[in-house]
């Protein structure tokens, strides 16, 4: 008797604590929350792949698969956050931790889905509070890069002016 007792008491605990996890994390297969990454990449990248993810996939597959699985079909695709704030996050997290090779991979995404040039900037000047002036500017070199790969420019320091 205890013992069903017990078993009702686990069984009901678990189907409580499923319903608070969202639908989108209860995906059946690897292969649908991989589905479900792809295509929040697809939204963010103008319907393209992302050549990062595709390069990992080549030499290091079940790390792709799972980044694209959890990272993107899982977290990346929780409804909590617009798609919007959910990238001026990731620039500042990407910036405020020194990885500007993902910090500018997640501007490129804010800038195609209509973030400006000038809020990328104010996220990069918040940095400094957390991270400090050198994580920023480290930050700033990269949007600036971007900005001028955007533009058709070249990027670099600007060029000195000769007597």
């Amino acid at each position: 008797m205890l013992q069903q007792t017990l078993s009702q008491i686990t069984a009901t605990g678990a189907v409580v604590a499923l319903s608070f996890i969202p639908d989108a994390a209860l995906a059946q297969t690897t292969e649908e929350r991989r589905e479900r990454g792809a295509a929040v990449v697809r939204n963010l990248n103008n319907g393209l792949t992302q050549p990062n993810i595709e390069a990992m996939r080549r030499e290091f597959p079940f790390l792709a698969e799972a980044t694209e699985a959890y990272a993107l079909g899982d977290v990346w695709s929780r409804p909590a956050l617009d798609r919007r704030t959910r990238q001026l996050a990731a620039v500042a997290a990407f910036a405020a931790i020194g990885e500007t090779v993902f910090m500018k991979v997640h501007a490129g995404y804010a800038l195609n889905i209509g973030v400006s040039e000038d809020e990328l900037k104010e996220v990069i000047y918040m940095v400094t509070v957390p991270a400090g002036f050198p994580k920023a500017i480290a930050a700033s070199q990269a949007l600036a890069e971007l900005f001028a790969e955007r533009r058709g420019a070249p990027s670099g320091p600007p060029a000195r002016a000769t007597p």
